[in-house]
């Protein structure tokens, strides 16, 4: 039997707020359990609990209750030991923008005591094509640059366990083609939490969708797409810039298919939870009108 690399028994963690009586449960009771070498998923609409166990796993939040595993290493009684196996990526934040890129990365090679860093660093800045922006500094990098110097920071620490928090967030096309190719290439336990199903649809052998701070479900990734699968049908009117919201709109991987018509788009999503993203997008533009269709597939 295959023994966890990541575990979770009964965890809760509750938040007082500031100034006030009231408390919110971020995790309820939560239990999952990871196994060595597994590429897993966690999906979860947003306060649903995905950062926060992150943060617990890595040790930067304390737990309310329950028990919480690395690789055997209890976190709370054995939390160094704990750490040392783990790499954590949680954004771009993690970057100084007032350093160059380069010096990034050996500042935390030389914390971790990463050996032979110099050739580590030329090596991934090939792979995410970085080479000629390790001299720049960060502050001129966009925003997918600097999620990839992210990702080579998480990967030069070179822990067996990975745990990535929307790792492809900010990510063109091509950057996360890159990204999802160097990961199912890694003999390595690796968690990833993001809104992108296309990550990890692609990356993932098992998903967990947490909600209200609990797992749903946890199973393959065709047993989750039934949990999810409900169509969604959307006619936009629109006059103005109708092709300009139509080539932002083809940008994004949770819509199936855009089509013109006489007064406006006819565009479908995939899965229903979705739907709110397109709020952001449609508050930019004058939509004269819009009529939704949800349909089980």
């Amino acid at each position: 039997m295959i023994p966890s690399a990541i575990e979770a028994i009964n965890l809760t963690k509750v938040y007082k707020l500031r100034g006030k009586q009231k408390e919110v449960k971020a995790l309820d009771g939560l239990n999952l359990s990871i196994k060595k070498g597994q590429i897993f998923g966690l999906v979860g609409p947003n306060g649903a609990g995905k950062t926060t166990l992150i943060d617990i796993l890595t040790t930067i939040r304390s737990i309310t209750s329950g028990e919480a595993y690395i690789d055997g290493f209890n976190i709370q009684t054995e939390t160094s030991k704990a750490k040392a196996r783990i790499s954590l990526m949680i954004g771009a934040g993690m970057n100084y923008t007032g350093l160059t890129g380069y010096s990034n990365l050996k500042f935390y090679a030389k914390i971790y005591k990463v050996k032979n860093y110099q050739k580590k660093i030329e090596e991934f800045a090939r792979t995410f094509e970085m080479q000629d922006w390790l001299d720049q500094y960060v502050s001129k990098y966009s925003s997918g640059m600097t999620v990839k110097l992210a990702v080579i920071r998480t990967l030069l620490i070179d822990r067996p366990i990975l745990l990535l928090d929307e790792p492809t967030r900010g990510l063109d096309v091509k950057a996360r083609a890159l990204l999802i190719n160097e990961f199912k290439n890694m003999d390595k336990t690796i968690l990833i939490t993001s809104h992108n199903m296309d990550i990890i649809d692609k990356l993932c052998k098992r998903i967990a969708f947490i909600n209200n701070g609990k797992i749903i479900k946890v199973g393959s990734k065709e047993e989750l797409r039934r949990l999810f699968q409900k169509r969604v049908r959307i006619f936009i009117g629109i006059n103005e810039n109708k092709n300009q919201l139509k080539n932002e709109l083809g940008q994004y991987d949770f819509i199936k298919y855009i089509s013109n018509e006489e007064t406006g788009l006819k565009i479908e999503i995939v899965n229903r939870i979705d739907y709110n993203k397109l709020f952001p997008i449609f508050s930019k533009y004058k939509i004269l009108n819009k009529k939704s269709k949800k349909e089980d597939v």
